[in-house]
């Protein structure tokens, strides 16, 4: 959600799920929560989607038609599911960089990446708002499942827009508003009463999921986002909607050199 500067209010606050917290402090609440869940954040995973965020990675993966050589970065990659699969796609000419904001979240994606045999392979602490590289530098970013939690999307956007190649693409996997009024009923159900049980059997901390849910509902739904990344200088932008809306696949290019 972008800061009206016009507001004094915006201008000095942030939601952090359902809460209204200082800017300042937003980055701090949401490192904390992923630090809390960081070891076991696959396993949860694969409880709330019930295995289908490994379908939905999938589609991102298919869509971003990596080649041979390229340059990939994934933002706030955490675990570094979407980093592996980029890493064989692009083979030993190519380079894929891993990072997230969360020292905890890297070091679980640091691990598995070495415990499955993918080595040498770059993995940076960085802000989405701030990325520390070259104008330029990439042929593809993604950020899967991150951009809700960044403080201020409109930044991070022209900050992932700045660091493409002319050509480049941006693929943003995030969860969106369901189609269906039904849909949206029983999710709502599923994401308030379900998740933070799950949350405090599973990783013992219902807080962080119940925030979680909470920050799904903040999120921009698919016609604000696409409209950010097109006012952020994306070109080409298009909106794929997964398992009825719940979650939304964002693409844009950057054209212009």
């Amino acid at each position: 959600m972008s800061h009206d500067p016009t507001d004094p209010k915006s201008a000095s606050t942030t939601h952090f799920g359902f809460q209204q917290v200082p800017v300042a402090e937003k980055q701090k609440r949401v490192a904390e929560v992923f630090s809390s869940v960081a070891r076991r954040y696959d396993v949860m995973n694969d409880l709330m989607s019930m295995g289908v965020h490994r379908l939905w990675k999938r589609f991102v993966i298919d869509l971003a038609g990596v080649r041979p050589g390229e340059r990939v970065l994934d933002v706030a990659g955490g675990t570094g599911d979407l980093t592996r699969e980029f890493a064989k796609q692009v083979g030993p000419r190519g380079q894929v960089v891993l990072s997230d904001i969360n020292a905890a979240m890297l070091g679980e994606g640091r691990r598995r990446l070495i415990d499955e045999g993918v080595v040498g392979l770059p993995v940076l602490q960085a802000n989405a708002e701030k990325l520390p590289f070259a104008d330029r530098s990439f042929d593809c970013v993604t950020i899967g499942f991150g951009l809700r939690n960044v403080t201020d999307k409109d930044a991070a956007l022209r900050s992932m827009l700045r660091v493409l190649k002319p050509g480049g693409r941006l693929l943003v996997l995030e969860f969106s508003k369901p189609l269906n009024a039904g849909l949206s009923k029983i999710y709502d159900q599923y994401s308030f009463k379900l998740l933070p049980l799950m949350g405090r059997f599973v990783a013992n901390d219902a807080d962080s999921y119940r925030y979680l849910a909470e920050s799904i509902r903040m999120h921009p739904d698919q016609g604000t986002l696409k409209g950010m990344m097109e006012a952020a200088g994306f070109e080409r932008c298009q909106v794929y909607n997964l398992t009825g809306g719940i979650v939304a696949v964002h693409r844009g290019f950057r054209l212009t050199a």
